[in-house]
């Protein structure tokens, strides 16, 4: 898990450092002379929101897509997309020979209008009412078969169940076409292609594939398949807010949990994982298929966390302070501090938000030029870092407030 802060204003120090680069396998302070000269710096104490987060590795993948089938059967007449067109939803992508569609629609119409013909003169003739209950049952069963007659027709013209890119046209002009039964031939996820993470709608009754179909993928919408630790797998649900950082994208993306999985994997460490959805959020023109992405969810954040830098702490006789600048006069304040989160320490007393706090440093001893000697380390040996604050610490470097 890693933790941030992120807040109305972040406290970063900025620390000056002297280091000479030594030439072998480390880098170290060096100096002829061993009184160091101190040199401080001050920040402003804020108030930070402390957030919580989980990672998650995996690729980016389409928000949505479509493999479109003919639901009808017959010979194909036209294609009318090739890969790479965008299309919107409800586009004609190719069309079958309707001749047959047609003439069963003209032949349902015809068994309809019979069927009310018959209902009718019943009812005038003052027929039974079992007569009458299977006219009108007549008159049902034709409008049923109208209707699908109709939906044949339509269906003879494949189109998009979505707007997207077409990915694969595996039609051609002259294809035979078929599915025993269906309504519609499309199937559409939410996901990758390969279904992994994402939720899959048939929206057809077919038992049969049908012999071809056109494959689109959502243009500029997209979602991050990808998994988190078996430890992290707890703290996530769907809604969680994330941050994502994509291959080849310098700007920060960020999307939203909209699923965790319940069955674990193997990574190819071979420790366990649990695979997690997160869509992106808005319209991405920079992004593509198969990149890989990282990913920071947020899963617990804590307003108003009073922070100071944590090297600005120092420890006596079991007692925590601070150097705190009153009038420009150095005042040596006691304060208690809560948790550490990184280069920040919470602090629950003592000070108070828009406090000056002093923040002591170091720089290359005044005694010497920093120059290595010849011939490497004096003795042989390597110099050690000197403790600073009395926390044990080595102040770093940062930039800005």
């Amino acid at each position: 898990m890693r933790i941030s802060l992120r807040g109305r204003r972040r406290v970063w120090i900025a620390v000056p450092v002297a280091l000479a680069v030594a030439a072998g396998s480390g880098v170290w302070l060096m100096t002829r002379d061993s009184t160091a000269a101190e040199t401080s710096t001050t920040t402003t104490v804020s108030s930070q929101t402390i957030e919580q987060t989980v990672s998650a590795d995996g690729t980016i993948a389409a928000r949505r897509f479509s493999d479109e089938s003919f639901a009808v059967s017959g010979t194909v007449t036209e294609v009318l997309v090739a890969e790479g067109d965008k299309v919107k939803k409800g586009a004609a992508l190719a069309r079958v020979d309707d001749t047959a569609l047609v003439a069963s629609r003209a032949a349902a119409v015809t068994s309809l209008e019979a069927a009310v013909t018959q209902l009718d003169e019943d009812e005038d003739n003052g027929e039974s009412d079992v007569q009458l209950a299977a006219d009108n049952a007549a008159v049902v069963s034709a409008r049923a078969s109208l209707a699908d007659a109709r939906a044949a027709v339509d269906d003879a013209t494949l189109r998009a169940s979505i707007a997207g890119t077409v990915t694969s046209v595996d039609l051609a002009k002259g294809d035979a076409t078929g599915t025993s039964s269906s309504s519609n031939g499309s199937s559409s996820s939410e996901g990758s292609p390969s279904g992994t993470g994402g939720d899959s709608t048939d929206s057809g009754s077919s038992s049969d594939t049908s012999t071809g179909t056109i494959s689109i993928v959502s243009t500029n919408s997209y979602v991050v398949d990808g998994t988190v630790a078996a430890a992290d797998v707890d703290q996530l649900k769907k809604g969680l807010q994330a941050e994502i950082t994509a291959t080849g994208v310098d700007d920060t993306i960020y999307g939203t949990v909209s699923e965790v999985g319940l069955v674990a994997q193997t990574n190819d460490s071979g420790a366990a994982v649990f695979p997690v959805t997160i869509e992106i959020t808005g319209k991405q023109k920079s992004l593509y298929v198969g990149v890989a992405a990282t990913v920071s969810i947020v899963v617990k954040q804590i307003p108003d966390v009073l922070t100071v830098a944590t090297n600005a702490l120092s420890t006596e006789d079991g007692k925590t302070y601070v150097t705190k600048l009153v009038d420009g006069e150095e005042v040596k304040t006691e304060v208690e501090t809560g948790e550490t989160y990184g280069m920040a320490t919470e602090v629950t007393s003592g000070i108070e938000e828009g406090d000056e706090i002093v923040v002591q440093g170091f720089r290359a001893p005044s005694g010497g030029s920093g120059d290595l000697p010849q011939g490497g380390f004096p003795g042989g040996g390597m110099p050690g870092l000197t403790q600073l604050d009395g926390g044990g610490a080595m102040p770093m470097g940062g930039s800005g407030q």
